[in-house]
């Protein structure tokens, strides 16, 4: 197919210690959310991961971050726009049941508030631009080993 735009993208599905994944009604879209973004030039599909978590929920502090999958979404047909989307999973150690996190990214979500909370992950019901395709790839209760710190 001739002029495909190909954009990569970084997904992060985060759990706590009760297997419960974090998500977010985010704007401009029907559906649950999570963590995700659009790679900066020279970043890698980790790097842009780590920094997309804490862009859109405050959370610095990601454990077992661990790639599951990588593959390619049709945004639109036309004109064709593909996402080269790169999923992985990480767990995190947090108390709270629900949060607002004010976007701090200085691009097109800036001064977004992102209501975050935790649902089971076989019962969230609706994902907004399919991210709920791996959920399926997720364990049943969350790990802590290979700890990765985000730093400011």
């Amino acid at each position: 197919m001739k002029n495909v735009t190909y954009v990569q993208k970084a997904c992060a599905y985060i759990t706590r210690q009760t297997g419960e994944l974090l998500v977010f009604d985010g704007p401009g879209h029907d559906g649950l959310q999570i963590p995700k973004g659009t790679l900066e030039a020279g970043e890698s599909p980790r790097e842009a991961l780590f920094r997309e978590v804490v862009e859109e929920s405050g959370l610095g502090a990601l454990n077992a971050t661990r790639h599951l999958t990588t593959d390619v979404w049709t945004r639109r047909e036309s004109p064709p726009k593909r996402y080269v989307r790169h999923f992985f999973h990480s767990t995190v150690h947090e108390s709270r049941d629900r949060w607002t996190h004010t976007v701090t990214d200085g691009g097109g979500e800036h001064g977004y508030e992102f209501d975050l909370h935790w649902v089971e992950p076989t019962a969230a019901g609706e994902f907004a631009l399919d991210l709920d395709d791996y959920v399926h790839l997720l364990p049943t209760t969350g790990r802590t080993e290979d700890v990765a710190t985000i730093s400011d």
